[in-house]
């Protein structure tokens, strides 16, 4: 059994997907949002509050013994729909510099990063590269994907650190990069024998397409008011004339083949706004509901609901099953906004599961070479 630790741990997708493959633990977690503290500690009874970046944790973690560092570090920095501030961010930008410094102290086994897919195009390639580079040149990791020239210059397209969920299992249009490194100092040269790229997919398909996973008849709640729905086609309509193709979009018309989700966000508004769904149901159009300054649309247009979502990440429907039967659900009293937060901000764990079975193929073979 190997031992993790889950830093920046969110609600405990990426621990999650790991521990499903029975041959992880978990032993540490550091989470300091009080949302998604609330939600990991429901679902695995430890509370995750822990803030990475102090000295306190730290030696919790040199205290610890563990396998493989697991991270899906602050993304916001680095996103398209953020301010992309990269490592110029004070609070976010300089957290992977803090995970860097306790792989410098602890020296694990193999390490997990996940990220938005911009990070490798953020500023002209020089943040990956930043990245890549630290944990290669300067603590001495093999990592997935990369080579050296013949005068030992870093090797690698970004291209190969992206994986899209679409391809692991679920309808949901998500590319994100990963990256996985095995510790040289530990396995010496048999790291230069493991199979260098990452997963394409996986044999899974939990749907056929987003219409299979849809729950239909959605509660009046989650259908949008009229003059909403109306200010969004203003919105749309202003942007196309820009040449820009910004704007709300319905996922399920009925002229699409096979409908599939945009990436849900951690923001929620624009990634419901470019997921919703047409929903007919008798009474929604007009109807008056508390909350909502205007009648409900004539068109029966409404958001994904949270269930959805989480079906959408895995949570649901997938990682919390046991003898058929779904384990999964948020604390008593949490509010859609926070369960629309905390799955877009979270991963898809399918891709997740099958990152970690890669990690222990390689393992396999790292430990078939030292025997």
């Amino acid at each position: 059994m190997y031992k993790t630790i889950d830093l920046c741990a969110g609600i405990g997708g990426i621990r999650k997907g790991f521990e499903m493959t029975g041959q992880f633990c978990n032993v540490l977690a550091a989470e300091i949002d009080a949302g998604a503290c609330r939600t990991y500690e429901y679902l695995y009874k430890e509370n995750p509050k822990n803030d990475l970046t102090s000295e306190e944790f730290k030696l919790k973690v040199d205290a610890v013994d563990y396998d493989v560092l697991l991270a899906g570090f602050p993304c916001q920095t680095f996103s398209r729909a953020g301010l992309e501030l990269g490592f110029a961010d004070d609070e976010k930008g300089i957290i992977f510099n803090h995970i860097v410094e306790i792989l410098q102290r602890t020296r694990p086994k193999a390490i997990f990063l996940e990220n938005v897919d911009n990070l490798v195009r953020h500023d002209d390639g020089k943040t990956f590269n930043t990245i890549i580079s630290t944990l290669e040149k300067r603590l001495n990791y093999k990592i997935i994907g990369v080579t050296y020239d013949e005068i030992g210059n870093l090797k690698y397209e970004g291209k190969d650190f992206i994986r899209n969920s679409k391809y692991f299992g679920v309808p949901q249009n998500r590319p994100r990069v990963y990256i996985i490194g095995f510790n040289r100092t530990f396995y010496g040269a048999a790291v230069n024998n493991l199979n260098n790229s990452l997963p394409l997919g996986n044999d899974l398909q939990l749907y056929r397409d987003l219409r299979d996973l849809l729950e239909m008849q959605a509660p009046a709640k989650y259908y949008m008011s009229s003059g909403y729905y109306q200010t969004l086609k203003k919105h749309r309509e202003r942007e196309h004339g820009k040449g820009n193709g910004f704007g709300y979009v319905i996922v399920n018309r009925p002229e699409i083949a096979s409908p599939m989700a945009n990436t849900l966000l951690a923001t929620g508004g624009s990634g419901k706004e470019r997921n919703l769904i047409i929903d007919p149901q008798l009474g929604i159009p007009g109807m008056i509901i508390p909350g909502k300054h205007t009648p409900l649309n004539d068109e029966c247009v409404r958001v994904m609901t949270p269930r959805e979502w989480g079906k959408l990440q895995g949570f649901i429907n997938y990682a919390f099953l046991e003898n058929g039967e779904d384990k999964f659900s948020f604390p008593e009293g949490t509010k859609d906004g926070q369960m629309y937060k905390q799955f877009g901000n979270s991963v898809t764990i399918p891709v997740i599961r099958t990152m970690a079975e890669f990690i222990l193929k390689c393992f396999d073979r790292l430990n078939e070479r030292s025997i």
